[in-house]
């Protein structure tokens, strides 16, 4: 997996050792939320965020509290499936007060290609969790009339 250091808020130039650390957490942290995913681990996965968090998946419907979530996820992780997203890029960008960060990462699933994560996670307690996880799809600026065409013809039931 290709990581990008960690950019500094308001500054492009090197990172403190202390932000290096948050980084490497933050990275283990993303890491562990598609290992415990792919294992259809409930409680280590949930764990991994904060109470209020939100998860944003690739339907426009899916607007998910963390508690909502767990409804969707449960019956699938109870049977042992889970779901399997491999990062192979990820940028990290810590704020100043090295308690809150955003990321963006490329992410790839067998059945779906090429997608795309990004979110916010902050420390708590000397934890780092994920707060707001956004999953989308790509799609191609040479595709995306005809995609937006057949959502619309989707929506209006036609």
């Amino acid at each position: 997996m290709k990581f990008v250091a960690a950019l500094c808020f308001m500054a492009l130039i090197a990172c403190p050792a202390s932000a290096q650390m948050e980084t490497d957490a933050i990275n283990k942290v993303l890491d562990n939320v598609h290992k415990l995913a792919s294992e259809a681990d409930f409680d280590g996965y949930f764990a991994l965020y904060t109470p209020d968090a939100i998860f944003l998946g690739t339907d426009a419907m899916e607007r998910w509290s963390i508690d909502e979530f767990k409804g969707y996820a449960k019956p699938s992780f109870d049977k042992g499936k889970g779901w399997t997203y491999i990062s192979t890029e990820r940028h990290i960008y810590l704020g100043p007060d090295e308690k809150t960060a955003w990321f963006d990462e490329t992410l790839d699933n067998e059945g779906f290609g090429e997608c795309r994560g990004t979110g916010a996670l902050i420390k708590t307690d000397g934890v780092w969790k994920v707060t707001q996880y956004n999953l989308t799809m790509p799609i191609p600026n040479d595709l995306l009339r005809t995609v937006a065409g057949q959502i619309r013809t989707l929506k209006s039931g036609n």
